[in-house]
């Protein structure tokens, strides 16, 4: 099975790592992979606050929800890795993909 590879502009061998899984418990819902996608991977969801996160998020005291990131669609990422570089919380995780049959 092969790996879906790329080349560089400079003509170096360059294999892409695609979104795979999202951490809504690490994420903060600063919307910065959502802003430097240009492909419309993420979108912003709420979430349940647990008494953990009303503890960790001072701001959350008087709601129920907190708004986090969300993968929307996987199978549109390039595999940039634009969005792991702005992520203050390391919240993204990547795989390696084979190529289609």
């Amino acid at each position: 099975m092969s790996m879906i590879m790329g080349y560089t502009h400079g003509g170096a061998l360059w294999e892409p790592k695609f979104i795979s899984e999202l951490n809504q418990d690490s994420c903060i819902g600063c919307g910065r992979c959502y802003k430097v996608c240009s492909r419309d991977v993420f979108d912003l969801v709420e979430k349940e606050i647990s008494d953990e996160d009303d503890d960790l998020y001072d701001d959350y005291d008087d709601d129920e929800v907190m708004m986090v990131m969300a993968v929307k669609d996987q199978m549109d990422c390039v595999g940039c890795g634009s969005c792991a570089k702005v992520c203050p919380k390391n919240c993204h995780s990547f795989e390696s993909a084979a190529m289609p049959a």
